[in-house]
């Protein structure tokens, strides 16, 4: 990875979901508002400061781009278009997701 860039892999959990009444909602279904989606970290570039290898971000599925690595669909980005952060790395003492 070059520079501040970013691999990360799409959660499979991501795709479809279920409505407070039950009704299962494809992942394909057109929503009104932008919808941001989830994915775990598998690479960063040298000058990444904020994320690291194994943290879960979000970003605009929008703003994407994809590439196949060995069968394996990834998604390219800036550091900069992640919109928040889950880490497992900072202990008990803070919530682990920031902004």
């Amino acid at each position: 990875m070059l520079h501040d860039r970013v691999l990360v892999e799409i959660d499979a959990e991501a795709g479809e979901r279920r409505s407070s009444g039950g009704i299962v909602i494809p992942a394909t279904a057109a929503m009104g508002a932008r919808r941001l989606s989830w994915a775990r970290v598998v690479a960063t570039g040298p000058s990444a400061r904020s994320v690291e290898t194994g943290d879960r971000v979000l970003f605009d599925a929008d703003d994407k781009s994809e590439v196949e690595v060995h069968g394996e669909l990834y998604v390219v980005m800036r550091e900069r278009d992640v919109h928040a952060v889950a880490a497992e790395r900072l202990g008990d003492e803070v919530t682990g997701l920031y902004l």
